[in-house]
């Protein structure tokens, strides 16, 4: 592994300084010594049947109580923020929109992306007051592409909505479940949002256990 290491650089802020950090059965797991994100090498990535095929399994709908619940976690910290009226996309939204569904029911416009399900790229080309993306960037095979698509999405002072569970120290990650979805291949942490924060000049609020929330700046400059 440290000569295929070697060979890595991260995924987020393409820094070659990275380490293996864990490694099971399964998988290994390299770490960012710069923006500290976890991620899986590409030769552990699923290809796209497969992967489609995990999706495929999630029955998320909308008269599901306890879904609309674990939603709202995001749904009502973000609703707080938002004027009357403003327009967002739910990016990543899967088979079952629930949370698009909850907050146009509060009236909300809401747009969707997800590349399986809402292949809609259109959407992609315009800026939204708010972006929703929940249980979505631990999927991200290319994040640092992928967040820059989704800064480039935000209107100056408009909220990037985050749900996705946190990584902690190594003993806490051997234990975790959350790493042994095959689909999970980036995983983020306050360090992470923290210096995407600080390099991309957004502000950053952490809100329970798994609910990040960034602004971006109203300066266009």
């Amino acid at each position: 592994m440290s000569a295929q290491a070697h060979d890595l650089h991260c995924p987020l802020c393409y820094h070659f300084h990275v380490t293996l950090f864990w490694q099971d059965k399964q998988r290994c797991y390299v770490r960012c010594a710069q923006c500290c994100l976890i991620f899986v090498p590409a030769r552990y990535w699923l290809d796209a049947t497969a992967e489609q095929a995990q999706y495929d399994l999630h029955i998320n709908a909308d008269h599901d109580q306890g879904y609309r619940r674990f939603l709202s976690r995001v749904a009502v910290p973000l609703q707080a923020r938002l004027a009357k009226g403003s327009q967002g996309l739910d990016f990543g939204c899967g088979p079952g929109p629930v949370l698009a569904s909850m907050l146009a029911a509060s009236g909300f416009a809401m747009a969707l992306y997800d590349p399986y399900y809402a292949p809609n790229r259109q959407v992609l080309s315009q800026q939204y007051d708010f972006v929703c993306c929940t249980e979505a960037i631990e999927h991200f095979y290319h994040p640092g592409k992928e967040w820059s698509l989704l800064l480039s999405l935000l209107k100056p002072g408009a909220w990037l909505a985050i749900m996705t569970k946190l990584a902690l120290d190594k003993a806490a990650f051997s234990r975790w479940h959350y790493k042994q979805d095959p689909t999970h291949v980036s995983f983020f942490s306050r360090e992470t949002f923290t210096w995407l924060a600080t390099r991309d000049g957004l502000t950053v609020e952490f809100i329970g256990n798994d609910v990040i929330m960034l602004q971006k700046s109203e300066s266009t400059t």
